[in-house]
């Protein structure tokens, strides 16, 4: 982490460990062709892909408000990143099955989503469908990165994937309001294509 990880400084991180009834750990094992992705929103760049952003953005003003961004780039760069906890235990008392997760950090959606499809699975994620916040935008066209490299490096507006049964995917969209139906389960040795 460039300008981050100093010779003789000191970093403090904080972290949380969960405990988990074995019976009731989502593993992704059940994932299955056909299966909806949903997702949660993020509200940035959450805790990844700031050495990238502070290279890009680096020659510009980030107190001045920027009309695209509706904020500062400061502002844009330091959105709270949002737990998910209750949202996903409003769909698990609602009866929601919920096969897999991947919550969207490091490695964007590239490296987090195969980590929890089971053998001979993939999926197809449709762009378009959700919220991409504007801060991306901005990253992508001035350090002329690909769509490719955004999707591996930054979560692109896509916080947390949850994946459940086709024929739960719009109760589950109705139960959450910020929830948006984004890809599809489908054959695939682990490949992600975003659309």
């Amino acid at each position: 982490m460039p300008g981050v990880y100093e010779s003789g400084e000191v970093d403090l991180a904080g972290m949380i460990v969960g405990v988990v009834e074995r019976g009731h750990i989502v593993d992704g094992k059940r994932i299955g062709v056909g299966d909806v992705i949903l997702a949660l929103p993020s509200t940035g760049l959450h805790t990844n892909g700031y050495s990238l952003a502070r290279r890009v953005l680096a020659d510009l003003d980030w107190n001045e408000s920027r009309p695209e961004l509706g904020s500062s780039i400061g502002e844009a760069l330091l959105a709270v990143h949002c737990s998910y906890l209750v949202p996903v235990q409003r769909l698990w008392a609602a009866g929601i099955d919920i096969r897999g997760m991947a919550h969207i950090t490091g490695g964007g959606v590239i490296d987090n989503l195969p980590r929890i499809l089971p053998s001979g699975i993939g999926a197809v994620i449709q762009r378009g469908t959700w919220f991409e916040p504007p801060i991306f935008d901005l990253i992508q066209e001035l350090g002329s990165i690909t769509n490719e490299e955004m999707f591996h490096v930054f979560n692109m507006g896509l916080g947390i994937l949850i994946v459940v049964s086709s024929d739960q995917a719009e109760v589950a969209t109705s139960i959450l309001a910020d929830v948006t139906r984004v890809g599809t389960i489908v054959r695939g040795s682990g490949s992600i294509s975003v659309e």
